[in-house]
């Protein structure tokens, strides 16, 4: 790995990352007459309802769909069960966790083992190894991330987040995800061989709005004043970040033999990303500990920083 390399990485990712990051911390300071919760809940719906369906089709029309692309998802749903393997004996069986109330536990946890995949996955993966390394991200999220955090993860929080928690419907949350839709209407006009180039191009167009807008969206999560990590948050955030790709680095190998594709590649730095942009809201939703997912996502995104070149030079 190279100097130039480095500055490329720094420049393409992670400085226009930590830009908008920054802005969106800006705006809970100077900002204040329009509060950044509520900013940040109105931004979530429009990405999910309005911009982010227009990307997955796009993402999963142009796909080259076939095995390889669909060992992201696969390695993907390995670092979700790594993640809570290890994490779940930490905050339920541990005296690490044990003082904890079970809404900080559940926060924790979700944040510890689900990554953006979408929203820095995109960049970062597309910077590597060009287009064609985009639809990663997309089938990475839709085929295994949506579904397990709509699924696996409505439990942990209704289930393992409150006394007497109970689920919700999850088939029928699924269904409702506008995005899910987005994405099965590509990859049917995938499969079929339908040309559709000039639609693809405009749903690309509009959803690319949603990268920026969700990195703003996790500056506005973060809570600037105190950003000092308890030792629960500290572990979630070393799992995060170096444990859980391990193990999924791991896995594949046993999987795939001792060199990695390109497409095996992506699914390892998948599971390297920090947490999901969308833990503060999706703690929010479910009555659980806001400010631990948020902490635990801003922490995780700034060490990111420093072990991502780590996982690129061991991958590549």
């Amino acid at each position: 790995m190279t100097g130039t390399f480095l500055m490329q990485l720094l420049l393409q990712v992670w400085l226009p990352i930590a830009m908008l990051v920054a802005a969106g911390g800006l705006w809970t300071r100077y900002r204040r007459q329009i509060p950044a919760d509520r900013l940040r809940v109105d931004l979530n719906r429009l990405v999910v309802d309005v911009l982010a369906p227009p990307l997955f089709f796009a993402l999963s029309a142009q796909a080259h769909i076939s095995l390889e692309l669909l060992s992201v998802p696969l390695i993907t749903a390995i670092g979700i069960a790594v993640g809570f393997a290890v994490l779940y004996p930490v905050l339920y069986l541990s005296p690490i966790g044990r003082p904890l109330a079970r809404e900080t536990r559940a926060a924790i946890l979700l944040a510890g083992i689900f990554s953006n995949v979408m929203f820095m996955g995109l960049p970062t993966l597309g910077f590597l190894f060009g287009p064609a390394g985009e639809p990663y991200a997309a089938f990475a999220d839709i085929l295994a991330s949506t579904p397990l955090l709509w699924t696996f993860g409505v439990w942990i929080a209704t289930r393992l987040g409150h006394k007497s928690g109970h689920g919700e419907s999850l088939f029928m949350t699924v269904l409702k995800l506008p995005p899910v839709w987005g994405f099965v209407l590509g990859f049917t006009v995938n499969l079929a061989g339908i040309e559709v180039t000039p639609l693809i191009k405009a749903a690309r167009f509009i959803g690319m709005a949603t990268v920026p807008i969700m990195l703003f969206t996790l500056g506005l999560s973060i809570p600037w004043g105190n950003l000092r990590p308890t030792l629960p948050i500290s572990i979630a955030v070393g799992v995060k970040l170096i444990v859980t790709p391990l193990g999924a680095w791991l896995a594949a190998l046993a999987l795939f033999g001792g060199h990695l594709a390109e497409a095996q590649q992506a699914g390892v730095l998948e599971v390297a990303m920090p947490t999901m942009i969308m833990a503060a809201s999706f703690a929010d939703r479910f009555h659980l500990d806001v400010r631990a997912a948020a902490l635990t996502a801003g922490l995780s995104s700034l060490g990111f920083m420093l072990t991502l070149p780590v996982w690129i030079w061991l991958l590549r």
